[in-house]
């Protein structure tokens, strides 16, 4: 863990415990993850460590700018670290898979809802609702409804994004 976390969380007076070293490897190895998903993840490695730890954690850390969450639906918000790039969330409805846009492929958007409605868009807690292009071409081809969750072919772990303990494919 850098020397700089430790000097950051000192300066506000808290010490660099293993739980927040977990947690913070945790937020990192599962890229965009729940509480609960990120607990399981600790507990790997340290069993006495709870959800209610995790989750005073994830509070702390992001306080501290390391870490930021996003809801993407009416479920727990999603954890990431704070120093990835800034981008949106598309997530698709029929097999839960989150990608990530870079932001500025909304930037007309949000300059049209500050021009037309003094809107300030808060990007980091955007998300779009759609239909990944695999669920799509696999309803072409298949000639039904939409995919279950979870459904994908096994050329998914193909993609540049991985599969972190929240079950849910992430590319970016």
């Amino acid at each position: 863990m850098p020397s700089d976390l430790s000097d950051q969380l000192r300066s506000k007076g808290y010490r660099l415990t293993p739980a927040r070293q977990l947690v913070l490897g945790a937020v990192a190895v599962l890229e965009h993850a729940t509480p609960d998903a990120i607990c399981a993840e600790v507990q790997r490695t340290a069993s006495s460590v709870n959800l209610s730890t995790v989750y005073r954690t994830l509070e702390l850390l992001e306080e501290l700018g390391l870490v930021s969450h996003t809801h993407l639906g009416h479920g727990a918000p999603i954890y990431h670290a704070a120093h990835e790039r800034e981008h949106l969330h598309l997530v698709c409805g029929s097999c839960g898979r989150i990608l990530e846009s870079p932001s500025d492929c909304a930037s007309t958007l949000i300059a049209q809802l500050r021009a037309d409605l003094g809107f300030e868009t808060d990007i980091a807690h955007f998300a779009l609702y759609g239909r990944c292009a695999e669920c799509r071409a696999a309803d072409a081809a298949d000639g039904h409804g939409q995919h279950t969750p979870g459904e994908h072919s096994d050329s998914d772990d193909e993609h540049e994004g991985d599969r972190g303990n929240n079950g849910v494919a992430l590319e970016g």
